[in-house]
């Protein structure tokens, strides 16, 4: 089980790997060593009559031996858990990054539970593949062929019953491999699931309360728990059977060695000292091969979960040719003068499934705002994601002062953009950390202040302890007005001259739709906007208005202009004062 993309993850690190194998092969030659002088000791003593005096050395020898064992053992383990440790680390690091390069499209056609538990648990999996099983399965190989340059000069026999009978463990070890590693590959897909499945339950934990369907997924997680537990017990099955085999196998073959060495010292053909030498060494032989066969199962699992991580990190990125390397040099940024503009840009989520947007052609000079209005699955937020960076076009091309946006850097393009979206997500922390996400160096007079302009600052005053007031996961302790507040004070912290709001005030009561406003408009007082809008009052005051429909931008010009127009935007007009009158 020899997996070579995990392999290469350990070029990096090929010096404590060396240094791992190095130090378990000093211990093996330190294994003879120690079976030579025991074996002196012992035929003197009881073949020659030797007093304590006369053996004193070969002891002290003996026990220096035995410590440096204990040191090199020591300095195997403590490299080995470096190798392991440096790897998951950086394998971590860019898995991570790879996951938020892939950005959120691709984490929503995910089940979080399974991401979380690839990039915890997938990646914990591998410290046994790295720091047991690898230096493990090399060691295998080496030891038994350094036992044998000492074994075959002395008696050839015995070298040879052991060159027949070690490749044994080895190949039963590969036949229980094969049983086993459906057996492990289900056990991380049922966990996996079961991650997946137990964070989706508490994510969703009060729509199935009012629905009354949280008794029945107790019992769904109890059938995915128990799918887990009969996965597992397969497993340790597997792993009980092939211990104990080869355990048998390498008692059996010891025996073998013992009755051949036993036998000729009857008969007087092998020196003493030789046989019980040869008799301490044949345990040392097989200890690798055991070892290796009971870090089998602990490397399986390592490999399995790692097909899914490079699963992960072999998506291709949106932006896979564009790093800082190849943005050019006198690229503007968004803070002067720019013109934005999307030249016959197409967009397709899957190969060959229906046109999400088709040619489009729009231009967002700056100070301008810019609505986008038109029924759901018009294709309003996908626009936003191209401009984000989030998904690239199937066709056409989107520009920046005439520069493809696929030549600027993404981090670039976000520094110069606030997004408001529909969904505020706040995360587990205080309101400050929260607010404080506009930008990370700003002080807390700054961050007051944006609150201040956000219509937040009042409400904040009043939680328990103001700024330093916890959030849980999501903002449960705070209204969707409040929540969508903080966004709002997020973007005045960030200051960008690119603003884009998508919906940013659906789902809102009247009262928290008056604060959000009052807080729109200032934030987009001589900013650039793009605005994607539900509700049609929010968007009069735009400069332009552009009106979608099935991927397409049917309509555009001021609010009159529309109205007087009696098309889509007249339609969607009279039934949204249909609606509130």
């Amino acid at each position: 089980m020899f997996d070579k993309r995990l392999i290469r993850e350990g070029r990096s690190v090929w010096r404590f790997l060396l240094l791992t194998i190095s130090l378990s092969i000093g211990i093996a030659l330190l294994a003879v060593a120690q079976a030579w002088f025991f074996s002196g000791v012992v035929s003197r003593v009881f073949l020659e009559g030797a007093n304590l005096k006369e053996t004193w050395n070969f002891l002290l020898m003996i026990l220096a031996i035995i410590i440096t064992r204990a040191i090199f053992q020591w300095g195997s383990e403590v490299a080995a858990f470096e190798v392991a440790s440096y790897i998951k680390l950086n394998l971590r690091e860019r898995l991570l990054k790879h996951i938020m390069s892939l950005g959120p499209l691709y984490t929503r056609g995910e089940r979080s539970g399974e991401l979380i538990s690839t990039v915890i648990d997938g990646i914990e999996a591998l410290e046994d593949y790295f720091s047991k099983y690898l230096p493990q399965l090399l060691l295998a190989a080496g030891i038994p062929l350094v036992i044998l340059c000492f074994v075959f000069p002395r008696d050839w026999k015995s070298g040879g019953i052991l060159l027949v009978t070690g490749p044994l463990i080895p190949i039963f070890m590969m036949l229980i491999g094969k049983l086993a590693e459906k057996k492990s590959l289900q056990q991380w897909k049922d966990l996996s699931w079961m991650s997946a499945h137990f964070l989706d339950i508490l994510q969703g934990l009060t729509t199935l309360k009012v629905f009354g369907q949280a008794k029945n997924q107790t019992r769904v997680i109890e059938r995915v728990s128990d799918s887990f537990r009969s996965s597992t017990l397969s497993v340790l099955r597997i792993a009980f059977l092939s211990a104990f085999m080869l355990e048998f196998l390498a008692t059996i073959s010891t025996a073998l060695v013992a009755v051949t060495i036993g036998l000729r010292l009857v008969n007087g053909t092998l020196s003493y000292s030789s046989g019980l030498f040869l008799l301490l060494l044949a345990p040392e032989f097989y200890t690798p091969l055991r070892t290796l066969g009971l870090n089998f199962h602990a490397g399986l699992s390592g490999v399995n979960a790692a097909a899914r991580i490079f699963e992960i990190l072999d998506a291709p990125l949106q932006d896979e040719n564009n790093d800082d390397q190849t943005v050019k040099t006198d690229i503007p940024g968004l803070s002067g003068n720019f013109r934005i503009t999307f030249q016959d840009v197409s967009l397709t989520y899957q190969a060959g499934g229906t046109q999400v947007l088709k040619e489009i052609n729009l231009s967002i000079n700056s100070g301008e705002q810019i609505a986008i209005v038109g029924p759901s699955g018009g294709g309003k937020t996908s626009v936003a994601q191209l401009l984000l960076g989030f998904i690239n076009p199937t066709a056409g091309n989107i520009q920046i002062n005439g520069v493809s946006l696929d030549r600027i850097s993404k981090e670039k393009l976000l520094n110069e953009i606030a997004y408001v979206p529909q969904n505020t997500y706040l995360f587990a922390g205080s309101v400050a950390e929260n607010i404080r996400l506009g930008r990370l160096s700003a002080g807390f007079e700054d961050l007051v202040k944006a609150a201040q302009e956000a219509s937040a600052h009042e409400f904040i005053m009043k939680l328990p302890e103001g700024y330093d007031t916890y959030l849980g996961e999501g903002g449960a302790r705070l209204s969707g007005g409040q929540a969508q507040r903080i966004a709002l004070a997020r973007a005045f912290l960030k200051n960008a001259q690119l603003l884009i709001l998508d919906e940013a005030t659906s789902s809102l009561d009247l009262e928290s739709e008056k604060y959000v406003q009052e807080a729109l408009t200032r934030l987009l007082r001589g900013r650039t906007a793009l605005i994607i809008a539900h509700r049609l009052d929010t968007v009069f005051q735009a400069d332009r208005i552009l009106v979608m429909d099935q991927g397409q931008i049917v309509e555009a010009g001021t609010h009159m202009e529309l109205v007087r127009e009696q098309g889509l935007y007249h339609s969607f007009l009279k039934e949204y004062r249909g609606e509130i009158g």
